[in-house]
């Protein structure tokens, strides 16, 4: 039985992932919880600003905002 994609991500719960989102921003934390709907809340979450990196802390991503996620 092939894995879903969402599969891969429950299974990176508690590791570090990167989400590309629409306006282009990428965001890396350490994935806590997911739904069916791709919301995403990321713990130690960063913002790449050019060459600077914001920290957010604790961040909720709604799953329609995402292009793309993966495990680091």
């Amino acid at each position: 039985m092939t894995d879903r994609p969402i599969d891969a991500l429950d299974r990176a719960k508690g590791k570090r992932i990167m989400v590309k989102l629409k306006n282009g921003e990428e965001i890396t934390g350490i994935l806590k919880a997911l739904d069916l709907h791709l919301n995403l809340w990321l713990d130690e979450a960063e913002v790449q600003k050019s060459e600077t990196k914001v920290r957010m802390g604790t961040v909720l991503v709604r799953g329609d905002t995402i292009v793309y996620a993966s495990p680091v």
